[in-house]
């Protein structure tokens, strides 16, 4: 497997949108002890990749995004 780090702001806000949209909408993650609406979770994970605490990897084999935690950052 060969992941590349995508930087959130080399991507267009529309792409950019489309893969956090896609992110938040999978089955199984919705974890938290209150229900979010999608444009919620969409500025949630907006705000982790911002401040750093998230980053977006291209997995080069599978040809698939994902939205990770940096390690020791998330607050």
């Amino acid at each position: 497997m060969k992941l590349v780090e995508v930087a959130h702001d080399s991507l267009t806000p529309e792409a950019l949108r489309g893969v956090i949209e896609e992110f938040v909408t999978r089955t199984g993650t919705d974890y938290g002890a209150q229900e979010k609406t999608i444009e919620q979770k969409i500025g949630d994970v907006e705000r982790h990749l911002e401040r750093g605490e998230a980053t977006i990897v291209f997995d080069v084999d599978a040809g698939t995004t994902n939205i990770v935690p940096m390690p020791g950052r998330l607050r």
